[in-house]
């Protein structure tokens, strides 16, 4: 049989082209990855797309399709991704979480539900608390979600026409007759999202505010075109935005950063500008309040310009981003940031604070119960409980919505990406009242009767053993630390629990705990955090209690503890900022049972002879004994020794993180 030479070359030419074109698309794929883990997700897209033409492993490629999308923040074109990527099996813990709130902001909600309780039901013993509870809050928002779409104000919202672009405007301010905002439209595109690098833009507010009917379109028209805000402070090569003005109009508070060197854009802080004698702004000059190894932004001044609160994702935060705020003296020095507590702050984003000229404070969130994935709410704070209200529509909507800001008492700007804008996001006009457009208005509900919540403690006093045994006979005292008086003193029974008693909202409280033959214990609880959310609420009157497990540590002698976060940096021996905290518990521990005396051991890794490690142990024992003896403690209740590397956690280590476990300080009961 002849065999047809055209049709061989034909097949071995198919064959070859069909190599080229997988391993192009591997190419692109690994040229994605490395994008992507560069944080620039905007080029990682561009290969990904160009890999999806290969025989790429689908549910990996979808996977990285659709988080490049929604960390560059464009959860709807994420959407798709997702599905696939889940449809393909993929094995990412995350998906079906981040894949609800990409849904969500589309305002499929019944979809964003199904995925949150998949997630939940699903979600490996390795989860962090803070996401897990985020997701647990947000299936319960998503189930109350009519309710909240019928928060609905007399409100006439209005897109501000020609100052708005197809990139972003955001976080208008006033200052003056000028209104500042924040705009993508510098010549250098930033990598992260593709779109022009962020700057400070300015237009006189008499062209911004609307003069005219809207458009067909919802739109209304400004006069004029924005210019640079200042030459000083613009800079070419970074984001920069979110301005905040003191009072006088003298002192500039602003975000820089994101210049692509540092991946997840870490590289965001605070700077501060000075108005000087020639009308001209100063060189901005970072902060000493911002940290270098989290984001910092949307600044914003109290009325009387002597708070600056701000947005941060440092650590010892609730969640994600947090609000912050810092005090200012007379000097101009800023006091140490304080975190605003449970009641504002959440396991999710909270962003872009306001004080209104009602003294309300006005944020962003999409941790409180919301419509989308920023909402705008405001927090108002009577009797030392704190609450937070959703704006309701239409100010809110299933997609970003934030940076609000009043110029009277009844108008002002906000910002959104919502359906039907001129871009990305866009600043629009709102005014409260009685207007002609009836399909951005809706008669508020009638107030119902209000709802109200008890609260109640309780808990179980067991045994710091394996198994857990629940404990007769312990004493226990319910503090309120505000007056340090108890609200309740027991003796457990045969179960060793005890409560319930009842609690106030904003309260903190301290459970104490002691036993014959255990080493008394002191446990801090808050109800920051843990009022439930009115519109949670189905019935006249809710009662819900706090369980409290506490464990008791015998009392034995020569029983060693170790203290888990107590670590030193290579060949140093002073105390780390994030050992305080464990220190002060050894502090309280000791002041709780006044015979103990203990000795604190240090430990070093193996990388440096042993005489080097035994000195460089016992000085890092001798500083946790001197933190301890300034707290208060007296020095004959502590000794201090160092082991060196002679007694390894980890032998043959060879990770950092595995040396620093063996850079570790432990406590041994001495006397009782």
């Amino acid at each position: 049989m002849r065999i047809n030479t055209l049709s061989v070359l034909l097949v071995v030419m198919g064959m070859v082209t069909g190599l080229t074109g997988c391993n192009s698309a591997m190419q692109a794929y690994k040229k994605g990855v490395r994008h992507y883990d560069a944080g620039e997700y905007n080029l990682a897209l561009n290969q990904f797309q160009k890999a999806a033409k290969g025989n790429i492993d689908p549910a990996r490629l979808n996977y990285y399709t659709a988080e490049s999308y929604r960390l560059s923040n464009r959860f709807g074109e994420a959407v798709p991704f997702y599905q696939k990527a889940i449809e393909a099996k993929t094995t990412e813990p995350d998906a079906s979480f981040n894949y609800a709130y990409a849904l969500k902001s589309q305002g499929n909600y019944a979809g964003a539900l199904t995925q949150l309780q998949q997630y939940v039901a699903n979600a490996p013993s390795t989860t962090a608390k803070v996401t897990l509870d985020k997701a647990k809050r947000e299936v319960e928002t998503l189930r109350v979600i009519d309710a909240i779409a019928k928060n609905k104000s007399l409100i006439n919202l209005r897109n501000m026409g020609n100052l708005n672009s197809p990139g972003a405007e955001f976080a208008p301010v006033v200052r003056g007759e000028d209104l500042i905002f924040t705009a993508s439209r510098k010549e250098q595109v930033y990598k992260n999202n593709g779109q022009p690098m962020l700057g400070l833009y300015k237009i006189k507010l008499s062209k911004a505010l609307p003069n005219q009917k809207p458009d067909e379109t919802g739109s209304t028209g400004a006069a004029g075109q924005p210019e640079v805000f200042s030459t000083n402070i613009f800079q070419g090569d970074v984001n920069e935005g979110t301005p905040a003005f003191s009072k006088d109009g003298k002192t500039m508070i602003l975000a820089r950063g994101n210049n692509g060197k540092r991946k997840g854009g870490l590289d965001v802080d605070l700077y501060i500008s000075r108005l000087g004698d020639n009308s001209n702004w100063s060189q901005p000059l970072r902060l000493p309040i911002s940290d270098s190894t989290a984001w910092d932004g949307s600044p914003a001044f109290s009325a009387d310009g002597k708070t600056l609160y701000f947005a941060s994702n440092r650590a010892g935060g609730a969640g994600g981003i947090d609000l912050y705020r810092t005090s200012i003296d007379a000097s101009g020095r800023f006091s140490r940031p304080v975190n605003m507590g449970r009641d504002i702050n959440t396991a999710g984003d909270e962003m872009f604070p306001y004080v209104g000229p009602d003294a309300k404070l006005y944020f962003a969130s999409d941790g409180h119960p919301g419509l989308g994935k920023l909402d705008v709410f405001i927090a108002t704070r009577s009797g030392g409980v704190t609450r937070v209200e959703n704006m309701g529509q239409p100010i809110n909507s299933p997609a970003d919505d934030f940076g609000l800001m009043y110029t009277e008492p009844t108008k002002g700007f906000v910002a959104s990406n919502r359906t039907g804008g001129k871009g990305d996001d866009d600043i629009y006009f709102f005014q409260e009242g009685p207007v002609t457009d009836t399909t951005t208005i809706a008669q508020k509900p009638p107030a119902s009767a209000p709802k109200t919540v008890r609260y109640f403690i309780a808990g179980t006093i067991s045994a710091n053993e394996t198994p857990v045994a629940p404990l007769d006979s312990a004493r226990v005292r319910i503090l309120d630390d505000a007056t340090g008086q108890p609200i309740a003193e027991v003796t457990t029974g045969q179960p060793g629990t005890f409560g319930k008693y009842p609690l106030q909202e904003g309260k903190d409280y301290t459970i104490l705990a002691e036993r014959r033959g255990y080493l008394t214990h002191r446990e801090q609880f808050t109800m920051q955090g843990k009022s439930i959310p009115a519109i949670f609420l189905t019935k006249p009157q809710t009662d819900t209690t706090f369980n409290v497990p506490i464990l008791l540590d015998r009392s034995v002698l020569n029983k060693t503890f170790v203290l888990e976060n107590i670590y030193y940096d290579l060949d140093k021996y002073n105390i780390r900022s994030d050992a305080s905290p464990e220190l002060d518990k050894i502090v309280v521990i000791l002041k709780d049972n006044p015979t103990l005396k203990l000795e604190l051991s240090s430990h070093t890794d193996s990388r440096a002879p042993d005489a080097y490690n035994m000195k460089l142990s016992q000085n890092r024992a001798k500083s946790a004994v001197d933190y301890i003896v300034s707290q208060g403690i007296t020095p004959d209740r502590l000794v201090a020794k160092g082991y060196g590397e002679t007694q390894l956690v980890v032998k043959n280590a060879k990770t950092e993180e595995e040396h620093q476990r063996n850079r570790r300080t432990e406590i041994k009961i001495l006397e009782l």
